[in-house]
């Protein structure tokens, strides 16, 4: 069985740890907090917990091990930015709550690198900022733009700034490079590698973790599973893109694929062409995202949208292998490393992300109740699981702290529309990202088309 579980990705295949399940819940049982899903959010929610109260009975249950999903796949980049920009949370409440919330998500990308180190976590961690290439004049007015924006808000140059072209290209020796956007609190990692260390700190603190048991329903004070029922006085929901699965959740977010690959190990002479030491994070400012880092073993691993949106959010395992979604990753890799033509591709991966109607992530808690949640990081959810499971343990334990104040805190999105209109809607999005960033290759200017995308983004 732990053998399947390595072709999940290449993090999980290149882990030197044990991939053996853990112990199904074994009939009913009952904890004072029951947690919902073994991924960043629900690991971190319970790390916190036992940190701020060692004597509470804490419990995880997870569908199949920790990491299997987002946590264990993604791209590998604690990342100090949310799905919603720094501007649109400062309309939703005030200018200095969304520079707070911004720089409690950059202390969270710290925080993971020094909580890894104390508790002997080898993840790959690095703190080597992010770069964004403006590759056309459309990206290259979006990028200014946007940093801009955020150092009018208040953002600082040591956190965010421009870049001219020789710069972005000393970072990264990329193709068609016009300038650029470098944001510092960025961090690449290896995620499987975190989030299975994350789930042996929690245990050491006297955290259970029930993995192969699937929930069916959460209802106050109790956990309905396939292997029996769990009650708790507190329940958090922690299972973003898989939130769905649950009944009455289809409409909360909305799982969309993202697809990844890795290339065999790159020599030096190669990488001195290429650049990233540091192992900064690297991306284009294309509408339709893609996301890249230097491993720690010298590889690629590098990722993107595109994987259409299945009618009723259904999860589907052939997604993550859709050969034309892959095969274009491949290209637009090449396409900034041409040096890489002929380098082998050893491992292809993929797996559904949560995005809220709004793209705002949330983090709730009703005392009334004792349900909890949190989730919808839209794919930038390293960092953000880390403030929100903190965030969570704080509220749910009564504490008044610098974060349980923060605009993400009560936030609620509005639901999903019911089908067929949240299949047309998402995937025509999708198209139209495309049809924006071909345009803007073609004709070198931002157009109306990426003016759009934008405005349904807020």
């Amino acid at each position: 069985m732990s053998e399947n579980y390595r072709k999940l990705s290449f993090w999980h295949d290149t882990f030197t740890g044990d991939l053996t399940p853990r112990s199904s819940l074994p009939g009913d049982r009952s904890a004072d907090i029951a947690i919902i899903g073994g991924g960043f959010t629900g690991l971190w929610t319970a790390w916190h917990l036992s940190c701020l109260d060692a004597s509470l009975r804490i419990a995880v249950v997870e569908k199949d091990i920790a990491g299997f999903g987002a946590s264990g796949r993604n791209g590998g980049w604690a990342l100090g930015e949310f799905g919603v920009s720094p501007m649109d949370i400062a309309k939703a409440s005030s200018t200095d709550a969304a520079l707070r919330q911004m720089r409690a998500l950059y202390k969270a990308v710290d925080d993971i690198g020094r909580i890894a180190n104390d508790e002997n976590i080898d993840c790959h961690y690095m703190k080597g900022g992010s770069i964004a290439w403006a590759r056309n004049k459309g990206q290259l007015d979006r990028i200014r733009s946007a940093v801009t924006a955020r150092q009018k808000l208040g953002l600082t140059e040591e956190e965010v700034r421009f870049l001219g072209p020789d710069e972005a290209r000393s970072i990264g020796n990329a193709t068609n490079v016009l300038g650029g956007r470098f944001l510092a609190p960025v961090a690449a990692l290896n995620p499987t590698r975190l989030v299975r260390g994350l789930a042996d700190a929690c245990e050491r603190r006297g955290v259970t973790i029930y993995e192969e048991t699937s929930c069916l329903a959460i209802r106050p004070g109790k956990v309905v599973t396939d292997k029996g029922s769990l009650e708790a006085e507190v329940i958090v929901r922690a299972t973003e893109g898989y939130t769905g699965q649950i009944r009455g959740q289809r409409r909360a977010v909305a799982p969309i694929y993202s697809l990844m690959f890795a290339t065999e190990p790159i020599s030096e002479e190669t990488w001195g062409e290429i650049g990233l030491s540091g192992r900064p994070t690297f991306s284009d400012a294309r509408l339709m995202t893609i996301y890249g880092q230097r491993t720690a073993d010298g590889r690629i691993a590098f990722g993107g949208r595109g994987a259409p949106y299945v009618f009723r959010s259904k999860l589907d395992s052939k997604t993550e292998q859709l050969s034309n979604v892959h095969e274009t990753n491949i290209a637009t890799l090449k396409s900034l490393f041409p040096v890489l033509a002929d380098t082998e591709i050893t491992h292809r991966w993929g797996g559904p992300l949560g995005i809220a109607r709004d793209w705002w992530p949330s983090v709730l808690f009703d005392q009334s109740s004792g349900l909890a949640s949190a989730g919808g990081y839209v794919g930038d959810g390293v960092a953000a699981s880390k403030l929100a499971g903190q965030t969570l343990a704080e509220l749910i334990l009564g504490q008044e702290t610098e974060r349980t104040d923060l605009p993400i805190v009560g936030h609620r999105s509005r639901r999903w529309a019911p089908e067929p209109f949240r299949w047309f809607m998402l995937n025509a999005g999708l198209q139209l990202a495309v049809s924006a960033d071909n345009s803007e290759v073609r004709t070198g200017e931002l157009t109306w088309r990426g003016r759009l995308i934008e405005s349904l983004r807020k």
